[in-house]
C-alpha cells in the first residue's frame, strides 16, 4: 500500500481483511467461553451434588478449548501457507525461549500439576514458601489464600502474626514453576488426614498413669473417630501408594528429659480441625490435672552457693544520728 508517498509494508487488502476476522474470531471465541461458562456455572449451581472441584475443572476445560481454538483459529487465519506457518513457529518459538522462560516453565508447571495431580482447587498446601488453602489454579500461577503457622516454624519467611494453622485473611499468589525448584506438601489430597502431637511435661513425682489416662481421654473425645473413617481413604490411600495407615489410634508417649517427664499424645485430625480439637484438650486436661492435683511442670534453679555479704549503714552529715555517734567517739 503506497500512502503519503511511502510503501507502508504488509499494509494491503488481504491483511486488512485478517485482520478483522481474527478481531470477530477472538470477539466469537471469547464471547462463546464466557456465555458456555456462565451457562454450566448455572446448571451446576442447580445440582444438588456439583462440588467445587466440579464447578472449577468444568470452568477450566472451557478455558482450555477456548484457548486451543483461538490458537489454531489465528494461525489457520495468517498462515494458510504450511511453509510460512514453520517459519513463523520457528521463529516465535525461540522468541519465547529466550525473552519468556519463567512464563513458559510456569505454563509448563501448570500441565504437570494437571498431568500429576499434584493439587486442586480446595487443596490444603504448602508452596514456594506460603501455607493455605488453594482457592484458583491458572496457567501461570496459583493463588492460595495464606494461613499461619505452629510456633515450630515461626521463624520461616515470610514472617506469621497467627501462631496456629488458620487463615490470616492475605491472598498469595505462587508461580506454577515453583513445583520445579521446591516441595510441594499437600495435606488433602489423597489422603485428607493429619498426625498432631500435643507434649505435656509433668514432674516425676506426679501420678504419671493419672496424666497418661487424662490425655488418652481428651484425645478419643476429640480426635478423629477411626471408625468413622471412611474405607475408601484407607483403600485408597494404600492402592495408590502401597501403604497402609497405620497408628491411628491415640496414644501417649513418655520422654525423659532433665527436669520433667514429658507426656506426648499422639493422634490423627482431618486438615481443618487440628486448632478446635487441641484447645478442646487443652482446656479438658487442665480440668482434669487440676482435679487430680498433677501440676504442670517449668524449668526450677537451685541456688547453691553465694558471695559473702556484708551490710554497711551509712549515715548522712547533719543527722541525729551523726552527731550521737560523734558525741559517743569524743
Amino acid at each position: 500500500m503506497h500512502l503519503f508517498g511511502i510503501n507502508w509494508v504488509g499494509v494491503n487488502a488481504e491483511n486488512g481483511r485478517k485482520l478483522v476476522l481474527s478481531l470477530v474470531f477472538i470477539a466469537v471465541v471469547l464471547g462463546g467461553g464466557f456465555g458456555l461458562r456462565a451457562l454450566v456455572g448455572l446448571v451446576l449451581t442447580r445440582t444438588d451434588h456439583a462440588t467445587l472441584q466440579t464447578k472449577f475443572w468444568t470452568r477450566q476445560g472451557i478455558s482450555l478449548l477456548a484457548a486451543v481454538l483461538l490458537v489454531l483459529g489465528l494461525l489457520s487465519i495468517w498462515f494458510n501457507d504450511p511453509t510460512r506457518l514453520a517459519t513463523a513457529f520457528g521463529l516465535l518459538s525461540a522468541g519465547l525461549a529466550f525473552a519468556l522462560q519463567q512464563v513458559i516453565t510456569s505454563l509448563a508447571g501448570y500441565f504437570v500439576i494437571l498431568r500429576g495431580a499434584t493439587f486442586t482447587v480446595g487443596d490444603r498446601i504448602s508452596m514456594g514458601g506460603v501455607r493455605g488453602d488453594v482457592l484458583r489454579l491458572g496457567f501461570i500461577q496459583t493463588t492460595i489464600m495464606e494461613m499461619g503457622q505452629p510456633p515450630s516454624v515461626q521463624g520461616a519467611s515470610p514472617a506469621m502474626w497467627v501462631r496456629s494453622r488458620q487463615f490470616t485473611g492475605r491472598i498469595v499468589t505462587v508461580s506454577n514453576a515453583q513445583i520445579f525448584s521446591e516441595p510441594v506438601f499437600n495435606y488433602t489430597r489423597d489422603f485428607p488426614f493429619i498426625w498432631e502431637e500435643m507434649a505435656v511435661p509433668v514432674t516425676y513425682q506426679a501420678d504419671r498413669a493419672r496424666a497418661e489416662a487424662v490425655m488418652l481421654e481428651a484425645a478419643r473425645r476429640h480426635a478423629l473417630d477411626t471408625n468413622a473413617m471412611t474405607v475408601e481413604a484407607k483403600a485408597k490411600l494404600q492402592e495408590r501408594f502401597g501403604v497402609e495407615p497405620v497408628d491411628l489410634e491415640p496414644r501417649v508417649f513418655y520422654r525423659i528429659t532433665d527436669n520433667w517427664l514429658e507426656l506426648t499424645v499422639r493422634f490423627i485430625l482431618g486438615t481443618h480441625q487440628i486448632r478446635g480439637a487441641k484447645d478442646a484438650m487443652s482446656r479438658d486436661i487442665l480440668t482434669a490435672f487440676d482435679a487430680a492435683g498433677i501440676g504442670i511442670a517449668s524449668a526450677t534453679y537451685d541456688i547453691v552457693g553465694l558471695p559473702p555479704i556484708e551490710l554497711v549503714r551509712r549515715q548522712r552529715v547533719g543527722s541525729p544520728d551523726a552527731a550521737a555517734a560523734s558525741k559517743a567517739g569524743e
